[in-house]
This record gives structure tokens, sequence and C-alpha cells, in this order.
């Protein structure tokens, strides 16, 4: 008979897909991406900043690289990231003062996360774009 404790330990498969997260649990991993998108796109911010305070010649090419539509694109998801990191960033708030921390609370909240952000980000793009 073989001996069961000799055997080799396989290692695990843990399934770590986004698509098995409960809406929470989304919530927490876009804060968090959108953070350090933000965190990253301030070079980007504060060099076009720079760009633009430094001459007239650098404000135009600033005017004209907010043109392009790549550019306009990239904007928008700078905007969807600020606005979901700010709405999720009041709802771990509430979260830290015991407020919503129930199941069906947490995922009202969570879904509103969403919606309020996709909502606030296409109002406010729109008229931006």
């Amino acid at each position: 008979m073989p001996d069961l404790t000799a055997k080799k330990k396989r290692p695990l498969w843990y399934n770590l897909s986004p698509l098995n997260l409960p809406v929470p649990g989304l919530v927490s991993i876009f804060h968090r991406v959108s953070g350090a998108l933000l965190f990253l796109g301030l070079v980007w911010f504060l060099l076009l900043l720079d760009m633009s305070l430094a001459s007239e010649a650098g404000f135009a090419r600033v005017q004209a690289h907010f043109a392009h539509p790549l550019v306009k694109l990239s904007m928008f998801v700078f905007l969807w990231a600020y606005l979901h990191h700010l709405c999720a960033g009041v709802r771990h708030l509430f979260l830290d003062m015991d407020q919503g921390v129930r199941l069906q609370a947490a995922r009202r909240t969570a879904i509103a996360v969403f919606v309020v952000s996709l909502a606030l980000t296409a109002f406010i793009g729109a008229r931006l774009w």
C-alpha cells in the first residue's frame, strides 16, 4: 500500500478571474486601478501644464495635442478614473464608519458607484467633447 504522506503535494489553482467576483469586489479592484491610473497620468498632466505655461507656442502645441481623437479618448478614460475613484472613495469612507456593511447594502452601494460614475462620465464627457 503506498504511503499517502509521501505523495507529492500538488499546487492549488486559485481562480482569480474578475468574472467570478461579486460587485463589491469589482468596485474595490477598479478603485485601485483608477487610483493607479490617476497617479501615472499625473506625470502627463504636469508635463502638459508645464508646456502650456512656458510660452504661447507651448500653449498652441498643447491645444493641438488635445485636438487629437486618441488624446480625447484618453482624457475621457482619465475622467472616468477620477469620477469612479471619487465615488468609490466616498463609499469606502461610509464602510469605514460601519455604514452599509451588510451584504445587501454593500451590493446596492457598489452598483450605485458604477452607475453614478458612468453616468457622470457620460454627462461631463459629452459636454467637454
